[in-house]
């Protein structure tokens, strides 16, 4: 992770200001933080020291059961919060946050803003926006898996995950989220790289045709 600097940070900050969501004045103790792909924003468990918001880049959100099975259970993207929960509850058991493309993050100490951010309503207001939009997903994501077949989730899925048009996702880790056997997408797969939407090379795959994944991921997305 690095963090900004002087005349970077303030470059940045003044190309990303996020100035509008508060009614206070945030920027003298906010930091930046850049994360490349693969690293930990948040480790599980462990419990943040900043409220994140996300400039760009795409992360994914983990649990681990008691049983030792890892499930991937979201996504983050640009405009997303990072640690909303852990600064509204005293008590929460914090996910693994990894990063699946570089993210730049702007990051808000607790130690100095936790008051603050709990009295400003016009912060309040825009996170509780953003609440409402992140459970009304979360509850698409289980309809969808019920009223729309596997093509249409995975080109969803590799279009959330991909890096620089490469999907590299663990099998696994996707028939768990998709709720699908590894035979069932291994054959989706096949179907894709046959239909010249991906290029399998390795244990990757490259997407060569976007427009066609975005076609398929798009019918949901319009639901």
């Amino acid at each position: 992770m690095e963090s900004y600097k002087r005349e970077k940070k303030h470059r940045y900050l003044e190309k990303n200001s996020i100035a509008h969501l508060f009614s206070f004045p945030i920027e003298e103790f906010m930091e930046v933080h850049e994360y490349q792909p693969g690293e930990w924003i948040i480790q599980e468990g462990m419990r943040p020291d900043f409220l994140f918001y996300v400039i760009e880049g795409k992360a994914k959100i983990y649990v681990t059961h008691q049983n030792g099975k890892v499930s991937l259970i979201n996504f983050i993207n640009a405009n997303d919060y990072i640690g909303e929960m852990e600064l509204l509850n005293e008590v929460y058991y914090t996910k693994g946050i990894q990063t699946t493309t570089k993210t730049t993050c702007f990051a808000l100490p607790f130690s100095r803003y936790r008051a603050q951010l709990l009295e400003d309503a016009t912060f309040l207001r825009e996170l509780t926006k953003f609440l409402s939009v992140k459970a009304t997903k979360m509850a698409a994501k289980y309809s969808q898996s019920l009223a729309f077949p596997l093509e249409n989730r995975l080109a969803d899925f590799i279009l959330q995950t991909a890096d620089e048009e490469v999907y590299r996702e663990k099998h696994i880790i996707v028939c768990d989220y998709l709720g699908v056997s590894y035979r069932h997408l291994l054959h989706v797969l096949a179907q894709f790289c046959d239909k010249g939407y991906l290029q399998k090379g390795g244990r990757n795959y490259r997407i060569q045709q976007y427009k066609e994944l975005y076609k398929l991921a798009e019918m949901m997305r319009n639901t």
